[in-house]
């Protein structure tokens, strides 16, 4: 089943996240505080995919009004190749349409070949004419990987 994502879902979201290897969190973003502070902001938008009575899917997923973005798009490992990835993506590009949004963005790390080609199969388009840029604002939000 697929469905808006809420916080209450929150502890299971962040078990799945811890599961997933070299999945990157942020200690304040990806709080319970960080992730509400999300969801308020975008409560239509974000996903969860359940499975045998456990969270197995998230996609955390909002816009600024004119470009939607995904983040944390995943699926446990013991879930993938059954069309819940693309299921997912393709709630949140609905909700993200409702609310008149025309172009969606996300971000892959280089190194993660599965979410790579995933994106490729479903027809997203890497772009080679920009550069993505970050200024970090907040020192104490260490980014952390999943081994």
């Amino acid at each position: 089943m697929i469905r808006e994502m809420k916080i209450e879902d929150y502890d299971a979201i962040y078990r799945l996240w811890m599961g997933v290897k070299g999945f990157a969190m942020r200690s304040l973003d990806d709080s319970r505080e960080g992730v509400e502070r999300f969801l308020l902001r975008n409560p239509h938008s974000s996903v969860v995919a359940e499975e045998d009575g456990k969270i197995v899917g998230a996609i955390l997923c909002g816009h600024d009004g004119r470009r939607g973005c995904l983040y944390h798009v995943c699926v446990s490992a013991d879930y993938r190749r059954r069309g819940i990835g693309t299921a997912m993506v393709v709630f949140a590009m609905e909700a993200l349409k409702r609310e008149k949004i025309s172009k969606v963005s996300l971000i892959a790390f280089t190194v993660n070949d599965v979410g790579n080609a995933f994106w490729k199969k479903i027809g997203w388009t890497k772009r080679e004419d920009l550069n993505y840029y970050d200024f970090v604002l907040n020192r104490e939000n260490i980014v952390a990987f999943n081994r």
